[in-house]
């Protein structure tokens, strides 16, 4: 397995992947399937928000993860909101954690001094991801949205990267 930036003909795998999240009702609010094309917009903020993926030994994208903006005013321009979504067929084996610190040093690398996301409270996977790249968990939303008649919380998780602390 190894890391790369997402190009435009990795679009059909990433939104395949992401389409796995969705049916599953367990990381996303979100409930449409994604198509290609909306993952294109995605890859083509790559400059500032990298969309990073992991292929197998035969190209294959298995995983992805990327940044996105957390919010449109200036002063939270350091911050941004992360996404990680893996195969169904690869997960449990660890590789969500390489992507994940491969992203966070993207994020470093682009001068973001903070990388935050919100998780669902019963998403254990996730969350222990996330504690073991660092993250700290700053609180819980409650009833943060309705998902299919269902209200749910998320975890508020975040990681500071110190080398690019605002002084």
């Amino acid at each position: 397995m190894h890391i790369r930036f997402a190009e435009v003909g990795d679009a059909v795998s990433i939104a395949g992947i992401y389409n796995q999240g969705i049916e599953e009702r367990s990381s996303t609010f979100e409930t449409a399937q994604r198509n290609p094309n909306d993952m294109l917009e995605r890859i083509s903020q790559m400059e500032r928000y990298p969309t990073l993926v992991m292929v197998n030994d035969a190209d294959e994208v298995v995983a992805w993860a990327g940044l996105s903006s957390y919010r449109s005013r200036a002063c939270y321009d350091g911050i941004a909101d992360f996404s990680i979504y893996l195969d169904r067929s690869v997960r449990g084996q660890g590789l969500g954690k390489v992507l994940l610190q491969a992203l966070l040093d993207e994020a470093q690398a682009r001068g973001f001094w903070k990388v935050l996301s919100r998780i669902f409270t019963f998403n254990a996977a996730s969350l222990a991801l996330c504690r073991s790249c660092g993250f700290r968990e700053v609180g819980v939303y409650e009833k943060h949205a309705c998902l299919e008649d269902r209200w749910l919380d998320c975890v508020i998780v975040e990681h500071l990267i110190p080398a690019n602390q605002p002084h």
